[in-house]
């Protein structure tokens, strides 16, 4: 019963579940937008990858950003990154094993996403490559080394090691009674970021005024630059009262209408396994 209301909701809201705003991609591979990777490595990690598609049929991609927090939609990298590899669907859709190393630097975070396919475990391993490979590196402003590094070490202790079917070592003791419930989280979770901004809107109704402290704040959405094929779009956040001249208006990036060249996805998905990092 319940699956079939699921159904019936992705069918009658099909647009709604992908309101939030993400970067488009140019390559399944690399896509450093910080310009923080130099040439020379970018090219080793474009052939590691490529390698390891061809060889285990995995799909990792690197992506970095200045920062998530100006697509908007989101509280947490986490809850960004989750997103942001549903939407680009990385991975195998059969397999669910696709990996997303994202790196904030504006925001001195990053995150190593892994698909649904991942057992628990494997978040352990990919908060220590973290840890040990990506973060040292970052401290001293040498981005482009610690990608090169912890990209390495995902592919060798993560995205090999599953391949093979080997079982990270606290996984043997691990009940997994509850897994059946994982495709339900994955649905609540995206539900929930869909109807998020209308949610957010709504409540703005109930909130106090700044400046006359009456409720009934109004919150309305504005197209500044409307997003196309090859350029991403500005649209403007603007919130204000029904009782005084109070105005406040905030400005997020909007993601490319379409996806460029560079091959595309396996439909994958995340349930949010993984580790993040900060320096």
């Amino acid at each position: 019963m319940m699956l079939r209301v699921l159904v019936f909701i992705f069918c009658v809201f099909p647009t709604l579940l992908f309101a939030q705003n993400y970067p488009a991609y140019t390559s399944v591979y690399i896509n450093d937008y910080a310009n923080i990777i130099d040439e020379d490595a970018e090219a080793r990690l474009l052939a590691e990858l490529e390698n390891l598609k061809k060889e285990t049929g995995v799909g990792a991609t690197v992506l970095t950003l200045g920062s998530w927090k100006t697509f908007g939609g989101h509280d947490t990298i986490e809850s960004f990154a989750t997103g942001l590899f549903n939407e680009w669907g990385i991975g195998s859709a059969e397999r669910n094993d696709g990996i997303l190393i994202l790196v904030a630097q504006t925001d001195r975070e990053m995150r190593v996403e892994l698909g649904t396919g991942y057992l628990r475990g494997y978040d352990i391993i990919a908060g220590d490559i973290i840890d040990q490979r990506f973060l040292p590196e970052f401290r001293s402003d040498n981005y482009s080394q610690g990608i090169e590094n912890g990209t390495y070490e995902v592919i060798d202790q993560v995205a090999r090691p599953h391949t093979a079917g080997q079982e990270p070592p606290e996984q043997a003791v691990r009940s997994d009674r509850w897994r059946f419930l994982i495709p339900f989280v994955v649905v609540a979770g995206m539900l929930f970021l869909a109807f998020r901004r209308k949610l957010g809107d709504f409540r703005m109704r109930f909130r106090h005024c700044p400046n006359c402290g009456r409720r009934g704040l109004s919150r309305d959405h504005e197209v500044i630059l409307a997003a196309s094929r090859t350029v991403g779009g500005r649209r403007r956040q603007t919130t204000y009262c029904r009782y005084c001249d109070y105005s406040d208006s905030k400005e997020f990036a909007t993601s490319r209408t379409s996806r460029s060249g560079g091959g595309s996805f396996g439909g994958g998905s995340s349930s949010g396994g993984g580790a993040s990092g900060r320096w």
